[in-house]
């Protein structure tokens, strides 16, 4: 391990939470909670008003229902999530070359290598002036921890949170960590933590008291190994700049079992459409296209085809996965489906749809693709959806999010990130007036905060 606290552990607060809060002036200070919100949902994250009543991520929709009735339920807005994400990775590199990103709101940073900090003045003045960068670009605060090792820099980020910045001395670990419950440690999760209760072990000093070997007794070589190691503050881990993405997918749960065949290739085809949008944001290509389909027992089926060559061509990616459906028994309905590109390429191959169509063009008795398309018939105006949380733009009003809707009307808060708190009318779903909208950014032309 290093000697100065040189590893630096951002960990945006609340982060999807917190966009919706920055992004709507009626919500801040309010509890909100992001996720599905059908009956088979679960919470993707809440803020830190809605944490006080249990709530949490991972909990199903309807158990966090219970806790906050009065909570704001809010649908994700992935898309504005990652340009956000992607403006805080940019301040983070301005640190360091070495820039580890977990997550789209948690990263390490080795400020050492981008010669940011050398000891403790220098890496919480470090610390210190991105938290008010992050603040300034995104209008959103950030948890910092710092440290000599990245286990200790996320620990010590969240004993940051909300909003803070926590610098571990080098040679005060031990004694930090000691007090500290098993579950503190990486890898200790529900049923690690039980066994070491059951075995008189609830702290991080009593693992070190325990010794390795009742570790390895307990929890085999190698988890006994790494857990003792960890308890005695030593991870020699580097921060890793680049983490090689290995696949690139799409999938949605529906809240009512898909039955018909038919609906079940149109969903194909138009998850197949985004994992190709995706790749393509990513300059990726990919090999092998993979097909998840969960059915109403719960059993999941993975399917997959490898092409001889990577492609991007999303007629070639929806073409592989339609074929892959064929081999699926969707007949007692759907509950979820994804589909998925690994085997991931810089580069095309630009002939691959010929293959991936069985080449076709060698079939003498196939009729020429001459005649128009045929378009899938658009949805009527009452069939459109208001997510909510999601932008909209009134002809009139102007800018507003959806707070909710059903039975034929639709209701609106009419505000901006940088308005005060906006009035609510409710309309038609069909009302022609209404559109969906692109986000406003958090912070403002004049460098004002939304939050």
């Amino acid at each position: 391990m290093r000697t100065a606290p040189t590893i630096l552990h951002l960990d945006m607060d609340a982060f999807f939470a917190s966009v919706e809060q920055a992004s709507k002036p009626s919500l801040r200070g309010k509890a909100v909670i992001v996720g599905g919100l059908g009956p088979r949902g679960v919470v993707a994250t809440c803020s830190y008003e809605a944490r006080v009543f249990g709530v949490h991520s991972a909990m199903p929709m309807g158990q966090a229902r219970r806790l906050a009735p009065h909570a704001a339920y809010l649908v994700p807005r992935f898309e504005l999530y990652r340009s956000i994400s992607e403006q805080v990775m940019r301040l983070l590199r301005e640190l360091s070359p070495l820039v580890e990103p977990l997550s789209l709101d948690e990263a390490f940073v080795d400020l050492e290598a981008g010669r940011a900090a050398w000891d403790a003045e220098s890496a919480r003045l470090a610390g210190t002036r991105l938290r008010a960068d992050i603040r300034a670009v995104t209008g959103l605060t950030g948890s910092v921890g710092l440290a000599a090792s990245k286990m200790l820099a996320k620990i010590a980020s969240e004993e940051a949170k909300p909003d803070g910045l926590v610098l571990i001395p080098p040679g005060t670990e031990r004694a930090m960590l000691e007090p500290m419950t098993v579950r503190t440690l990486p890898g200790v999760g529900p049923a690690t933590g039980d066994h070491l209760r059951r075995a008189g072990i609830t702290t991080v000093g009593e693992i070190a008291e325990a010794g390795e070997d009742e570790l390895v007794r307990l929890l085999g070589k190698a988890h006994g190994h790494a857990l003792y190691a960890m308890a005695l503050a030593r991870d020699e881990r580097p921060v890793v700049a680049e983490r090689e993405t290995k696949s690139v997918s799409v999938e949605d749960t529906y809240d009512v079992d898909i039955h018909d065949r038919v609906r079940v290739g149109v969903e194909v085809g138009r998850l197949a459409d985004r994992c190709v949008r995706r790749l393509r944001a990513s300059g990726l290509s990919g090999r092998t296209i993979v097909l998840k389909v969960r059915r109403y027992d719960f059993s999941t089926l993975t399917r997959s085809e490898t092409l001889r060559g990577p492609t991007d061509d999303p007629a070639v990616v929806a073409e592989a996965a339609a074929r892959l459906l064929d081999s699926v028994d969707t007949t007692g309905g759907v509950r979820l489906l994804g589909v998925g590109v690994s085997g991931l390429a810089d580069y095309t191959q630009e002939d691959l749809f010929a293959q991936a169509a069985g080449d076709r063009a060698e079939e003498p008795d196939q009729e020429p693709e001459t005649a128009e398309p045929v378009a899938e018939p658009a949805p009527s105006p009452a069939e459109r959806r208001w997510p909510a949380g999601h932008d909209v733009r009134h002809a009139r009003l102007g800018h507003g999010w959806v707070q909710g809707s059903g039975l034929g009307r639709v209701t609106v808060r009419f505000e901006t990130p940088y308005s005060g708190v906006g009035r609510v009318r409710t309309f038609p779903v069909d009302d022609p007036e209404l559109s969906p909208a692109e986000p406003l950014p958090l912070v403002g032309p004049a460098g004002r905060p939304g939050g």
